[in-house]
């Protein structure tokens, strides 16, 4: 900047003319105008108005005017300065509004369409596999029973003929629930349930028990230490191996689709005869020996069964040479697995509810 001028020829001095600030008035304004967004504008502001603006700089030199000079000067480049504030403002408004009016636009909601306010949980898939056997058996005729989880020794054990030795008892195997002298544990299946109906209902019997079980197992893909099971018991005049032959080959295929079962010999202290229950292969039924499903047998092992132990139908006060019966049991669990595709145990113990949405209306 010039310092002021203090020795100086009025005639020779020639301030800064109207033409000048004119010219950086239009400048400004068209700068202004030209300006798209609120974001542009701010920086045609620091270009105009700021300090290194020409108006800013030509207000600099007013200083350096001579006395008669400053007054003329300084009223127009204040109104220069003034016009171009102005313009800045009223451009300001226009564009907000402009980019304010874009925005309700883009994101405008209909609000006459129907909303979820909150995210939609899905049943479980042991559950609905549960709900799935019991309107299997209901449709049978039979009845669906429940017990208590907490369970004494001689309900879980005794009564359904265990021997006092059997390896089922010790703690390896068995979650027993303190104090020892009690007797009581998590039941290990759900066949206390079956004992508590032959005690309590009156002849003949034909019931289905689902519920959770418990067993001192390995938590990992293919163990768990809760998981669920379905009991099946039927005691009745004349039952026989070929009835329950008959019911295992009704669920399989009301449960899985045209498949069949087979038996294998095996024992059980609480039947006799006792089998283990395999299960066709309701992916290749037996013809790819290839499929991953079944290892390439056409079978799957699915659980247990036999006739009803005489002793069992003693303990629980039933004459054995009057009433006979049948009773089965398999995983909940491993049903699930096996209609649906799931690899590990774990994912349904896990509480994830993506778990649930992902297999939505195939366990129900």
């Amino acid at each position: 900047m010039s310092g002021p001028n203090t020795n100086f020829d009025p005639v020779q001095v020639t301030p800064l003319d109207e033409d000048q600030v004119q010219k950086m008035v239009e400048e400004a304004l068209a700068a202004i105008e030209g300006a798209g967004s609120v974001a542009e504008l701010k920086q045609v502001r620091i270009e105009h108005t700021g300090e290194q603006a020409p108006l800013a700089l030509a207000n600099r030199e007013i200083g350096a005017l001579p006395p008669q000079a400053r007054k003329d000067t300084g009223k127009r480049i204040g109104q220069a300065r003034g016009r171009v504030n102005q313009a800045i403002k009223a451009r300001q408004e226009a564009l907000t509004a402009a980019e304010l009016e874009q925005r309700l636009a883009e994101e405008r909601v209909d609000v006459t369409l129907p909303v979820e306010l909150a995210p939609r949980g899905e049943i479980h898939p042991i559950t609905g596999m549960i709900d799935i056997v019991s309107d299997i058996f209901i449709g049978m005729g039979w009845e669906i029973a429940e017990g208590p989880e907490l369970e004494s020794e001689w309900l879980n054990f005794d009564a359904l003929n265990f021997p006092p030795n059997h390896p089922a008892r010790y703690l390896q195997d068995t979650l027993f629930v303190d104090p020892p002298e009690h007797h009581q544990l998590m039941r290990t299946h759900t066949s206390p349930v079956q004992a508590r109906e032959l005690l309590t209902r009156e002849l003949p019997v034909y019931v289905a028990c689902p519920g959770k079980v418990y067993r001192a197992d390995e938590f990992d893909a293919t163990h768990l230490p809760v998981f669920h099971q379905v009991e099946g018991l039927v005691v009745d005049k004349g039952i026989s191996m070929a009835h329950l032959k008959g019911t295992l080959d009704h669920f399989a295929s009301k449960l899985f689709g045209g498949v069949t079962t087979r038996f294998r010999a095996h024992f059980f202290p609480f039947t006799e005869p006792s089998a283990e229950v395999d299960l066709q292969c309701f992916v290749c039924h037996g013809d790819d020996t290839t499929c991953r499903t079944c290892g390439g047998e056409g079978w799957i092992e699915w659980g247990g069964c036999g006739v009803v132990n005489p002793r069992v139908l003693v303990a629980c006060g039933i004459d054995p040479d009057v009433y006979s019966g049948f009773a089965f049991g398999c995983g909940i669990d491993r049903a699930v697995m096996f209609r649906n595709g799931a690899t590990d145990l774990r994912d349904m113990v896990e509480g994830d509810v993506r778990f649930s949405r992902s297999l939505e209306g195939l366990a129900r």
